[in-house]
């Protein structure tokens, strides 16, 4: 993937006249106290996310909490738990209130619609606006000179993990095939239909699969319910939860198992969330327990993830889950802190955000993945 680091001057310039006046009220946004400009401290920063009960979206603002108190400055948080019209009116009264930057991890990206919402609400005000995790349509980005979207390149997720799995399966595909007919079956659980994350995560971490697969001549995935046309199980809330993936597996280890000599033997993922729910469930019929030191591991089904939260490092510490793509949460902590720094400091937005991030031909950033199986 070659992703072009851009800052267009132009942008810059007209960043810059947009944001001289920027903040509620046509009160100066930021400043460096040093040039007379307002401090860190009274800066007033809006962070709407879209549900606190998200294992990474939680870790994010961990880390974000702490990276603003950093410079000086405590966020408005706002849970949307999970509901657009919640999130909507929550901005619209961070406005109210007198925000002077918004940073929105949006609960619908399923269309541009609540996207537009927020980016109307921040024209309005002549607010600087950051969309981070869950991502935007370059549109809305271009659509408002004044915004950016902090997050990761949505593919990559999956080819990684893809990539991942493939190879541990090449390398262990004797002891994955539970049932001994030479196919690897696979139950897929997606987090949320339309999100952008989702759907690349659950095309790619098969596709790729395959691909490496079939290249070390082994046969591709199969699917564990011929029955099942989608291929994935989806998280009917769009909440990427343990809770959904758990009663899943609970549901489909009564018919899929080892006395039915048809038990599933790879889970893979949309994210760690849900791969924990997968795991508890596999221990309810003695699979993946922890392994103690100086004894053998038992019966074992390889689980991906993608997030690698401190709870997923665990769990693979322990020999209870194969692996994940972690999701960098202080990194794209710190980004959305250098954008807010900048605006403290009375400068455009996207000021030298190029030379430490990389930057696409739309103006978002992006926060490299990496493949995590252990430290």
């Amino acid at each position: 993937m070659k992703i072009k680091r851009i800052m267009a001057a132009s942008l810059v310039a007209s960043m810059a006249l947009t944001l001289a006046a920027c903040g509620g009220g046509g009160q100066p946004a930021g400043g460096d106290a040093e040039q007379g400009g307002q401090a860190a401290s009274d800066l007033k920063v809006s962070v709407m996310y879209y549900n606190y009960a998200d294992t990474y979206i939680a870790s994010v603002r961990g880390a974000l909490d702490k990276a603003l108190g950093g410079i000086g400055i405590t966020p408005s948080n706002q849970d949307g738990n999970n509901n657009q019209t919640t999130q909507t009116e929550q901005v619209q009264n961070e406005v109210t209130k007198g925000a002077n930057m918004l940073v929105v991890n949006l609960v619908n990206t399923g269309s541009d619609d609540a996207a537009t919402g927020v980016v109307d609400k921040a024209k309005a005000g002549n607010l600087p606006l950051v969309f981070f995790n869950r991502e935007v349509s370059d549109d809305i980005i271009s659509s408002y000179e004044n915004s950016t979207f902090v997050g990761t390149n949505a593919p990559e997720a999956g080819h990684m993990q893809g990539e991942m799995i493939g190879k541990y399966l090449v390398e262990n595909f004797d002891k994955c095939d539970l049932n001994g007919d030479g196919k690897i079956s696979y139950v897929l659980f997606k987090g949320e239909q339309g999100n952008a994350e989702a759907e690349f995560r659950t095309q790619f971490a098969v596709e790729d699969a395959d691909k490496v697969l079939e290249e070390a001549g082994k046969p591709k995935l199969e699917f564990y319910d011929a029955k099942n046309a989608d291929k994935y199980l989806v998280d009917k809330n769009g909440a990427w939860s343990s809770a959904a993936a758990n009663e899943y597996m609970t549901t489909l280890l009564s018919e899929y198992n080892d006395a039915n000599k048809n038990m599933v033997e790879l889970v893979i993922c949309n994210n760690d969330g849900m791969a924990e729910g997968a795991v508890t469930a596999l221990n309810t019929v003695g699979y993946n327990k922890q392994v103690e030191e100086g004894k053998e591991a038992g019966p074992y089904v390889p689980v991906f993830g993608v997030d690698a939260t401190d709870a997923a490092k665990d769990l693979i510490k322990k020999g209870m889950m194969t692996g994940s793509i972690k999701q960098d949460a202080e990194g794209m902590a710190q980004c959305i802190t250098d954008l807010v720094n900048n605006i403290a400091a009375g400068k455009p937005l996207m000021d030298g955000i190029a030379d430490k991030y990389t930057v696409d031909e739309a103006n978002k950033i992006r926060i490299p993945y990496q493949v995590y199986m252990g430290e």
